[in-house]
């Protein structure tokens, strides 16, 4: 690889936006690829996306393209696509050996894969990694500070390929070689930050989110350590982080969806009506089958699963308060 590799982003919803002005900050050259002709045409004319970060200014070393050809000599490729469509978009990337950097937070429907599972069918020739941590868009956009997890699965020579290429003062990336982790970490947390959403629009207090992330919390270890994840990385940037970050603001996505389910608002309806997407929405019947699957309890994860099936949110509190009294243990012990 060269002194300076060439970097491209694919995906330019608000966190691909994101990604791609930190990384030109400081005057680097950063490709961006966007489905939406509207997008690309916004950030190259007006240095914008109004569609999807309108508060943030970009770079204007940020160039954007609807053609993945063009990132075709890209050594350093970030993939923040929806997971649900990464498979596919992967599949029109040039196969060429890169370091493929996953940023998306999800479990695929159908067949229940992880997204490094996802991207090693679609890109063989790929190196992957994860990126995952507490990051809200805008904040990374106006150069906050920001920490976040970095698993390579090539080991140490990947991350002394990665991090001098994608940190910067204000994003700090931490290493680790657990994918696995780093994956589920992000996945299971924006279904609990769906939990906690339906407690805020419920009105049931903070006392009740602060039980739902420690509960949600064990929900997360005993999947984790069931799929072959570390405790420890479980417990870093990538899970507990991310999880206290996503189960406390509207900013997140996921919370805002369950916010309007705790109100009374029908799931189909707010489904449809998004802009943006809610991937625990998507996680959420996944985990469930695969919980099911390896007889891993997974209770609030299942009552998400009814809520976004229907079920009223009154109801489905009432079934979590009613389980049965039990000790709490080893916060990774089943239910």
């Amino acid at each position: 690889m060269s002194a300076t590799p060439q970097i491209a982003v694919i995906g330019a919803g608000a966190w691909g936006t994101a990604l791609a002005q930190m990384l030109a900050a400081d005057g680097a050259p950063v490709l961006i690829w966007a489905h939406e002709e509207e997008v690309v045409a916004d950030i190259n004319a007006y240095h914008h996306n109004d569609r999807f970060l309108p508060e943030s200014p970009l770079s204007r070393s940020i160039a954007a393209t609807t053609d993945l050809s063009e990132l075709a000599a890209c050594e350093i490729v970030l993939a923040v696509t929806p997971a649900q469509h990464l498979g596919a978009v992967l599949r029109g990337l040039e196969h060429t050996p890169r370091d493929l950097v996953l940023c998306s937070k999800g479990i695929e429907q159908g067949t229940g894969h992880l997204m490094n599972h996802v991207a090693r069918a679609a890109s063989p020739d790929s190196n992957v990694a994860v990126l995952s941590g507490p990051t809200f868009a805008h904040e990374v956009a106006a150069g906050l500070p920001t920490a976040v997890t970095l698993a390579c699965s090539g080991g140490e020579e990947q991350w002394d390929r990665l991090a001098p290429a994608i940190g910067r003062p204000q994003f700090r990336p931490y290493y680790s070689d657990d994918v696995v982790g780093a994956e589920i970490g992000g996945a299971v947390k924006n279904v609990l930050a769906i939990a906690c959403g339906v407690v805020d629009g419920m009105a049931l207090g903070q006392n009740a989110r602060a039980s739902l992330i420690a509960r949600g919390y064990a929900e997360m270890l005993r999947f984790g350590e069931a799929m072959g994840a570390r405790t420890e990385t479980l417990a870093g940037l990538c899970g507990l982080g991310d999880l206290v970050l996503t189960c406390s603001s509207t900013s997140s996505r996921n919370y805002s969806l369950g916010k309007a389910l705790g109100e009374g608002q029908s799931a189909d309806t707010l489904m449809a009506d998004r802009r943006t997407v809610a991937e625990g929405a998507f996680t959420a019947p996944v985990l469930v089958e695969i919980a099911s699957r390896h007889a891993i309890s997974m209770p609030i994860v299942d009552a998400v699963h009814s809520l976004l099936n229907g079920a009223p949110a009154a109801g489905v509190v009432e079934r979590l308060l009613a389980r049965p009294l039990r000790s709490e243990r080893h916060p990774g012990a089943q239910d």
